[in-house]
């Protein structure tokens, strides 16, 4: 049985993290003794140079993968802790994902897409037509809800992609390099709808970037350097 405070103010903590991969006779290591808290409702960025350490550490977040050593929890609950059915559970209903190559499911339409979680959960069909059409409308896509990704430009995607991944109220949302893939005007849209659902309803986001325009307009930078935390920059307002 999971459980959870969701009234606790952190809501992502990992402890003293390493990650070791192994290439064939080659050891990685990808983090050493990483800590970090992000609270509830932080517009977070972590930051730096390829390899790092940023992506795997949304995946650690995210129960994609585990740590070698250390733990990591959601809203208070330690993901070592879990079997596969409550770990599953756990990324459905509290954790949102934003991909840079959206991820999609092709043969469904935008609202089928973000609907797909609130189905999965066993949300009535009136109240997940309710939530879907106000999420579409909150990322600017209402009129659209029929087309299916192949109609629809990247940045139109990935606004489907937000609209899925706060569908279940999550506690985070994890966006691995949300901006990479669409033109810079789509990307400052992109990040301007995420700082509004941020401000307007206290979605907690956490990202890797390499996009400058992100790091220019979130409130938390922790720059990260051969897996551990090289600086934590809050900014005020």
């Amino acid at each position: 049985m999971i459980n959870s405070n969701r009234e606790n103010s952190i809501v992502v903590e990992l402890s003293d993290i390493t990650k070791l991969y192994t290439q064939g006779s080659l050891e990685v290591q990808a983090l050493r003794g990483l800590d970090l808290t992000v609270g509830k409702g932080e517009f977070t960025a972590l930051i730096g140079p390829s390899g790092s350490g940023k992506t795997t550490t949304l995946n650690l977040v995210g129960g994609l993968d585990s740590p070698t050593s250390g733990s990591v929890a959601v809203e208070g609950v330690d993901l070592g802790t879990l079997n596969r059915k409550e770990l599953s559970r756990l990324r459905r209903d509290r954790i949102g994902f934003v991909f840079q190559s959206y991820n999609l499911i092709p043969v469904l339409t935008a609202y089928e897409n973000a609907e797909m979680v609130m189905w999965v959960q066993g949300v009535p069909a009136p109240e997940r037509r309710r939530r879907v059409m106000e999420l579409l409308r909150a990322v600017g896509l209402e009129g659209l809800e029929d087309r299916k990704p192949t109609e629809l430009s990247g940045g139109q995607q990935q606004r489907v992609a937000i609209a899925r991944a706060i569908a279940s109220d999550p506690a985070v949302v994890l966006a691995d390099e949300p901006t990479a893939n669409v033109d810079s005007e789509t990307a400052e849209n992109l990040i301007s709808l995420m700082e509004t659902l941020n401000r307007d309803r206290g979605v907690t986001f956490l990202f890797s970037t390499h996009d400058p325009r992100v790091v220019e307009r979130v409130k938390r930078v922790v720059r990260l350097v051969d897996g551990r935390v090289d600086s934590d920059e809050v900014r005020a307002g």
